[in-house]
């Protein structure tokens, strides 16, 4: 049995395939170079896109930001002779957060089980002298 996918997702996927292709070959901006589609989200009537990206140097994604939101009606356009659709959607570039909330994530879970591990070994250089300095945020509303 086949599995089915919906077609915005599969117009999303195309997207996501032909923009990063678009922007690599027609924007010639050095701090555009380093930069990735990590997504595309598409509504279901398929009027418009929403084009995550992440950029290498994390200081860079507002003026990449910017190079794509001035660039976006081209960019459509290209994309308009690219795909098969009666209407091309309206593209909205975001940038993406996810990469670096995961992360900040993985530098929390990392200190704590660094201090659970110290705790375990007996090593009390890591443990607070306070309950206060333990958790500052405890017992606020």
């Amino acid at each position: 049995m086949a599995h089915h996918v919906p077609r915005h997702q599969r117009v999303a996927d195309q997207i996501q395939r032909e923009m990063a292709q678009i922007i690599r070959a027609e924007i010639h901006d050095e701090r555009v170079k380093m930069l990735t589609l990590t997504a595309v989200r598409v509504t279901s009537d398929l009027s418009q896109a929403k084009i995550f990206f992440t950029t290498l140097d994390r200081e860079q994604h507002k003026a990449a930001q910017e190079i794509l939101d001035e660039a976006t009606p081209y960019l459509r356009s290209l994309l308009s002779h690219v795909m098969r659709l009666r209407m091309v959607p309206q593209l909205k570039f975001v940038y993406d957060e996810s990469i670096e909330r995961g992360l900040h994530m993985s530098a929390v879970i990392h200190a704590a089980r660094a201090r659970d591990e110290a705790l375990r070994e007996g090593d009390d250089s890591e443990t607070p002298d306070s309950p206060a300095e333990a958790d500052p945020d405890e017992g606020r509303v």
